[in-house]
């Protein structure tokens, strides 16, 4: 019998504490022998046999939650503890960490694939190269367990804890050159944690009513009638989820191998979540479509914006985008606003240029003032009345104008159409209250002389433009 043979267990039962110890002994000194006699060092190369007892003494309970079946599939927690009992404890974290990825990816391959595919990668061309299980490989450890926290997989603490070892594993494991010690008691935790937070992983309530809708989704046109019953749980998602969910229906929506029940279900349900997501997610939307429209993604691009355009989501979309847009919604306005009929085509004009400006009045810089001119002009009028389907629109921009803006719109009485507009008593109406409605937005010493100036002026407004006072203030605002 061979000295290799002799330090072998001789049944499958446990041994003894002090056995352990002794076999490891005996198998250290054979082995680092045979190191030495090949001339190699030995120094440093195996970790001591009090911590590798350690870590041996704790696997029995590390594992204690694990199943018949989950342990006869962990083939690399075998590895490890193999490796553990050798020595070798950065080799041993290493095949941890590579039973905890491969089950993850188990667990991502089980709930929902294009979900998680949606979450986990950002970028639209990295996702359009990934669909199967075999593409999981494509997706980093630290994006795999952010991607598991979005959805539901992982909890905040249990996605903290797998981010440490994955540090670990990346500057103490044999992954890469280190020299860093691990200890038994260390390697021991680190497996109940993985026990504990993956292979033993179960669905809370909420991720399993996200991942039925998401079945649904794909399954049966949903009842119009049952959308309220649908999306009852969506009152106790949090913020991650909520976005989380929301960019797995997005995916499927600009998905071009979409099914046209899988459409008309995500249109179904976007309305009911987009109030849950905070601005920097709608903005990424927004960022989503013009990354599909500069890389000519034309469906996925045509795709996007209507779901966009459903929320009345405009304001949201990137700023270049918006400038472009907004430029053409005040050419429509004022084609509307000048036209014949105009009272009855202006509120359809004014609602498309309210929702590209959105609730915050955002207005590119290269169309501000443009626009500015433009709601202030429809807003007093055309000398025979106002819009009153438009003129709330109009209101709420005024709202929202920007200081520069209040300035621009204060000085529209230079404007022969709005001049001409302000002798009518419609149009003096009008121009009373923007001028309420400027007065808090107005901070430059020269806008608030100009205010006080029109405030004071004994005569009807359209004869402001002609009054010598009034052009000495205006040549302020030239320098």
């Amino acid at each position: 019998m061979s000295d290799l043979e002799r330090i072998q267990p001789q049944s499958t039962q446990a041994l003894a504490p002090a056995a352990v110890g002794d076999g490891l002994l005996r198998f250290q000194d054979l082995l680092l022998g045979q190191i030495e006699h090949l001339g190699l060092p030995t120094d440093g190369v195996l970790v001591s046999p009090t911590e590798r007892q350690r870590a041996l003494k704790n696997v029995d309970d590390a594992l204690s939650e694990l199943s018949v079946d989950d342990r006869a599939r962990a083939v690399y927690v075998s590895k490890m503890i193999a490796a553990a009992a050798v020595g070798l404890f950065d080799a041993a974290l290493n095949y941890l960490w590579d039973e905890t990825v491969s089950e993850l990816r188990r667990r991502v391959a089980g709930f929902d694939l294009k979900y998680f595919f949606d979450i986990a990668v950002t970028s639209p061309d990295r996702r359009k190269r990934l669909s199967s299980v075999e593409d999981l490989v494509e997706v980093n450890d630290i994006d795999l367990i952010r991607a598991c926290n979005e959805i539901g997989l992982l909890d905040r603490v249990a996605a903290t804890e797998l981010n440490h070892i994955r540090f670990m594993r990346n500057h103490a494991s044999a992954a890469h050159p280190n020299q860093a010690a691990i200890t038994g008691l260390q390697l021991a935790t680190w497996l109940e944690t993985c026990v504990r937070y993956v292979l033993t992983l179960s669905y809370d309530q909420i991720t399993a009513e996200t991942g039925r809708l998401l079945a649904n989704v794909r399954g049966d046109r949903i009842d119009h009638a049952r959308v309220d019953e649908i999306t009852a749980f969506f009152d106790d998602l949090d913020d991650r989820r909520a976005q989380s969910l929301a960019a797995g229906l997005f995916g499927l929506y600009v998905d071009t191998d979409r099914s046209s029940i899988v459409a008309d279900n995500v249109r179904v349900l976007w309305p009911e979540i987009w109030p849950l997501l905070d601005d920097e997610t709608r903005y990424g939307f927004g960022n989503r479509y013009g990354r599909f429209a500069a890389n000519a993604d034309q469906d996925q691009a045509a795709y996007s914006r209507e779901l966009i355009d459903l929320v009345d989501g405009q304001s949201y979309l990137p700023e270049p985008v918006r400038q472009i847009e907004i430029d053409k919604a005040v050419d429509g306005l004022m084609f509307a606003h000048q036209g014949f009929d105009n009272f009855h085509t202006e509120p359809s004009a004014a609602r498309t240029l309210r929702e590209l400006v959105g609730d915050g009045g955002d207005v590119p810089k290269g169309v501000s003032a443009k626009y500015a001119k433009a709601v202030t002009r429809t807003f007093i009028g055309n000398g025979y009345g106002v819009s009153r389907g438009a003129v709330g629109y109009y209101r709420d921009m005024i709202e929202t104008f920007s200081s520069p803006q209040a300035s621009i719109s204060l000085r529209a009485f230079r404007s022969p159409e709005v001049s001409s507009a302000l002798r009518s008593s419609i149009g003096q109406e009008q121009w009373s209250e923007l001028l309420d409605l400027l007065e808090p937005k107005l901070t430059s010493r020269r806008s608030r002389d100009l205010l006080e100036a029109i405030r004071e002026f004994p005569a009807t407004p359209d004869k402001l433009g002609s009054d010598s006072g009034i052009q000495r203030l205006l040549e302020a605002f030239k320098r």
